[in-house]
Parts: structure tokens; C-alpha cells; sequence
């Protein structure tokens, strides 16, 4: 979702150097760069470190949730393509499952701009015991929505999910945004969402 889907990631940038500098810390752009597609429970611990806060690593997943929620309500970044590519997945009867390392109060207010069932299977990173770049949140999502991997298409902008897809045996199509992801055997790459149809991605070998 964020940074696939949605651009929110400068959302959280600036969540993570208002917590930081609330706490008489600093953040850098390559500290805000290192938590990209990392489970929220690692960045709240790579924040707590850093910083050197008292607060536990939950407690600041919790303030980064408060913030970028905040931001969320106010505006939706969609990626450019993202919501049709999603319109025009759903009007052609494939199954979708979103999977996110984002909670699931974070994933609800972007939701309601979409049709019901957009997405028939949602995977969130309060959901699973090992987050990306582990392959759990692909696996639970394939099998959920009574798949195998290899005939799903994972849509991906960072390392770190590329990796849990790739692990999970799904084929990928890769966005970048905020980090480059390295090329590689059977991976795929665009430069948008826009124009991107089903039978693109149902072409993907």
C-alpha cells in the first residue's frame, strides 16, 4: 500500500522527524529512507534507538500511526494509475488481497475511497507474526484468497517487499518510488500504475 498504492511516505518522514526532534533527537533523510517497507514494530525500534527515547518500540508505532492517520484523513495520495489499475482489477472479477506492513486503522480510511470488496483479502502488519521482507504476508494473502504464489502477481515499490514476494513464490511487478529496487531475474518493472491493465498483468511470466 504506501508508496505502491499511495505516496505516503513523505507522510511518514515527517512523522518520524516531528517524533525525533520532539524528543530532542535528530532524523535524516537516510534514516527515513531505512525504514521503507520495514515492519512498523522494527522502524518503532529503530526510532527508539536512534533517538534514544524511553517510550517502548509499540508506543512509537503508535504515535507514527497517530500522525500519518492524521494526514490520511486529510488527503489520499494516490500513486498516479493506482486507483484505476484497482477499478478496472475489480470490474474484471480478479481477486485482490492488499498486503501491507501499515495497521489496520491506517488502512480503513483509505478503503472507503474504494468500491466494496476491492480488495477480497487484506493482510495487515498487526496481522502477522513475521512482517516483510519475510514471505508470511504474501503466503497468508495467496492462501486466503485459495491460491497458489506462483499464479498471483505481487505489485511492489521497495526492496523489502520485493523480497517477501519474491520468497513467497509470487511473481513481481516492480513501481519504484522513494528507494531503487536492483533488477533482477523475474522481476518486472514499470515506471507507473498508469495505463496498466489486468491483461498486463496477467502477461507477467
Amino acid at each position: 500500500m504506501d508508496g505502491t498504492l499511495v505516496d505516503t511516505e513523505p507522510y511518514w518522514m515527517a512523522t518520524e522527524t516531528e517524533i525525533a526532534e520532539t524528543h530532542g533527537g535528530t532524523w535524516t533523510h537516510e534514516d527515513a529512507m531505512a525504514l521503507v517497507g520495514n515492519e512498523l514494530i522494527v522502524s518503532g525500534e529503530y526510532i527508539r534507538n536512534r533517538v534514544g527515547m524511553q517510550q517502548s518500540a509499540a508506543e512509537i508505532v503508535e504515535m507514527l500511526l497517530d500522525g500519518v492517520v492524521a494526514q490520511v484523513r486529510h488527503a489520499v495520495p494516490w500513486r498516479p494509475g493506482a486507483r484505476e489499475m484497482l477499478l478496472a482489477l475489480h470490474a474484471a472479477g480478479v481477486p485482490c488481497a492488499l498486503v501491507t506492513m501499515s495497521y489496520q486503522r491506517l488502512v480503513a480510511p483509505i478503503l472507503e475511497h474504494l468500491p466494496p470488496e476491492t480488495f477480497r483479502v487484506i493482510v495487515t502488519g498487526d496481522q502477522v507474526e513475521k512482517g516483510k521482507p519475510h514471505p508470511e504476508p504474501y503466503l497468508t494473502a495467496a492462501a486466503a484468497l485459495g491460491l497458489d504464489p506462483a499464479d498471483c502477481v505481487a505489485v511492489e515499490d521497495s526492496p523489502t517487499g520485493v523480497r517477501s514476494a519474491e520468497a513467497a513464490g509470487c511473481r513481481v511487478l516492480v513501481v519504484p518510488n522513494h528507494v531503487p529496487v536492483p533488477a533482477a531475474p523475474g522481476r518486472h518493472f514499470r515506471d507507473t500504475l498508469e495505463d496498466l491493465t489486468p491483461a498486463d498483468l496477467g502477461a507477467l511470466g
